[in-house]
């Protein structure tokens, strides 16, 4: 009878929506404008120069990036694109996730797969809403030629996007589209699943349950093994690149899509050719993790404060 009783007043738990707060989003977009604005955007140059020359070397695409501008070069691209990319794709992750996640778990998902499911659904939301048209701009801005070199004043980076649009439209803003938007749902989706087992694997070692908090710097751990180690999928950052780079090469597909791409780059350079770059995008991978888990805790703070909103995203 009691256990009946028990039973019967058990509440089942109710599934509720994560809020979108003010909070959140200003936490999430202040800490992407820093990590993009110090190191993430000369990491970025790096990554893409690499990906878009890929007879150069570590050293040669550094030498290759100084010619262009100095110090200048190695932020190429930082106004407006990649501003705008970081200013907007934390609130479109953030609004798309969490509906995903909410309806996954609706169908039944655990909170594991429900997770994953917000994130992949929040990365290919973030390439067709705001990344596409910004990370194609920013590899154009990274990839064009010199051609102050010849004495010719170079465009400005709006005539550049204007040029682009007349000739080819909102397509030609967005090329590589696609591949942004299979590079983001697989990074979201093995980052959160491969943070999550580095967090299990740090948890046996140091011998705290799963209830337990991590350290600051265990936490830092974790998610730089999930952030370093989702670089597996290189390849389809390569393609990405040479999809949107400017550089001239007459045995380039005409109509680019990510299979012909991705057959150009293994026919040109093999297997090596598409993990060019692949060190720079981990180092890219391990800053935005401190960034978003070493230097979160300081900015909730600050946020909170600023806003008088408990900050409940994770970070």
């Amino acid at each position: 009878m009691a256990a009946a009783a028990s039973l019967a007043g058990a509440e089942p738990k109710t599934l509720e929506k994560k809020p979108i707060k003010f909070s959140n989003l200003l936490l999430g977009g202040g800490l992407n404008m820093f990590e993009v604005t110090t190191l993430g955007q000369p990491l970025e140059v790096v990554k893409t120069t690499m990906a878009a020359n890929r007879a150069d070397s570590f050293g040669g695409a550094l030498s290759r990036i100084w010619a262009r501008g100095g110090v200048a070069g190695y932020y190429q691209g930082l106004i407006p694109w990649a501003w705008i990319e970081a200013s907007t794709k934390g609130a479109v992750l953030l609004f798309v996730a969490s509906e995903a996640e909410y309806y996954a778990k609706s169908f039944g998902a655990s909170d594991f797969v429900g997770g994953i499911s917000g994130g992949m659904a929040g990365g290919v939301a973030q390439a067709y809403a705001t990344m596409g048209f910004c990370t194609c701009m920013k590899t154009v801005e990274i990839t064009k030629h010199k051609i102050a070199a010849k004495g010719v004043k170079p465009p400005s980076t709006f005539t550049t996007f204007m040029d682009i649009y007349r000739k080819e439209g909102i397509r030609g803003i967005n090329k590589g589209v696609n591949a942004v938007a299979i590079r983001q749902t697989t990074n979201w989706g093995s980052r959160f699943g491969l943070s999550r087992l580095a967090e299990q694997g740090i948890r046996k070692v140091t011998g705290k349950d799963e209830g337990q908090r991590l350290s600051g710097w265990e936490k830092v751990l974790a998610s730089g093994l999930g952030g370093g180690l989702s670089a597996w999928n290189q390849p389809i950052e390569v393609i990405r690149v040479e999809m949107q780079s400017k550089k001239d090469d007459p045995n380039r597909p005409k109509k680019m899509t990510v299979g012909n791409t991705a057959r150009y780059i293994y026919g040109s350079n093999g297997l090596k050719g598409l993990y060019r770059g692949v060190t720079p995008r981990i180092g890219l991978g391990v800053w935005q993790t401190i960034c978003m888990v070493a230097l979160g805790d300081m900015a909730k703070e600050a946020v909170e404060k600023l806003t008088g909103e408990a900050v409940t995203a994770k970070h």
